[in-house]
């Protein structure tokens, strides 16, 4: 299956399947990891784009794990479902018998992921060991599983912020507008700007004010910051990413601020 979370790169990935096996209906399933704190405009868009395509959409809820007992929600002004994602996905992959799942993920966005093959292996229990990777010699893929395994592919691996907006250029392909430079209501946070939301209460002193701002990436809304940008279209946004000195991660993620260690502990765990 195909993970979708209508960010820019899984954007890219389905154009990219869709250029594989059109006209051909796709030989894999579409699947969102919902936690049930999305941005409004990212599920619109989402489901516009399934319908476009005529393809069906596997909602992974991150909030119907919670009322199963399989997750337990974060409280507390910081709390985030990022981290419990893990669960929901990995339950998913074995209630549809998925072998393997393919996402956007780029080595540029973090060291963890730096560390991650293009094939990479996942145990019986989801989890990932960076120490005992699989050879990718010329590119050679060893794709051999035992029962309970399964596979994380990431064909963009090796691209960059920067090709991805440079190829969404070349391929004309539309993304969500919350990517674009828009004035929103936000809240400044530990350095980053924070969308007012129901689900993020700003805490004593952070005063919502009207900003013109856009999203690097795409996420829950409450671990995801914006940042101060007048870029209105795919020109400027390649213009302003080819300057950028800091990953769309590292800027405006905070589940990434919590430890130098913080996403590969939670690919141990079965995450993207």
């Amino acid at each position: 299956m195909l993970l979708f979370s209508a960010g820019k790169d899984s954007v890219v990935l389905l154009h990219l399947a869709l250029k594989a096996f059109r006209p051909a209906r796709l030989p894999l399933a579409v699947m969102h990891v919902d936690t049930g704190h999305n941005f409004p405009e990212v599920i619109a868009f989402r489901d516009t784009r399934l319908a476009e395509i005529g393809e069906p959409l596997v909602v992974a809820s991150v909030e119907e794990s919670i009322r199963k007992g399989r997750a337990v929600d974060d409280t507390g002004p910081r709390a985030s479902r990022n981290r419990i994602q893990s669960v929901t996905l990995l339950d998913a992959i074995a209630e549809h018998g998925f072998d393997a799942a393919f996402g956007g993920a780029r080595r540029d966005e973090d060291r963890a992921r730096a560390k991650e093959r293009v094939v990479s292996l996942r145990d019986e229990l989801g989890q990932w060991d960076p120490k005992n990777q699989r050879p990718e010699l010329w590119s050679l893929y060893n794709t051999r599983l035992r029962r309970g395994e399964h596979l994380r592919v990431f064909p963009l691996s090796n691209w960059t912020e920067l090709d991805i907006w440079e190829y969404i250029r070349a391929e004309n392909i539309a993304v969500p507008s919350i990517y674009f430079a828009h004035e929103r209501e936000v809240f400044s946070r530990d350095g980053m700007l924070y969308a007012k939301s129901s689900f993020v209460t700003p805490l004593r002193g952070e005063e919502p004010f009207r900003a013109t701002v856009r999203f690097r990436t795409v996420g829950d809304m409450t671990c995801t910051g914006a940042v101060r940008s007048t870029a209105q279209t795919v020109d400027e946004i390649v213009r302003e990413t080819a300057v950028a000195t800091m990953t769309e991660r590292g800027a405006t993620r905070a589940d990434d601020k919590i430890g130098e260690a913080a996403m590969e502990d939670r690919k141990r765990e079965g995450y993207f």
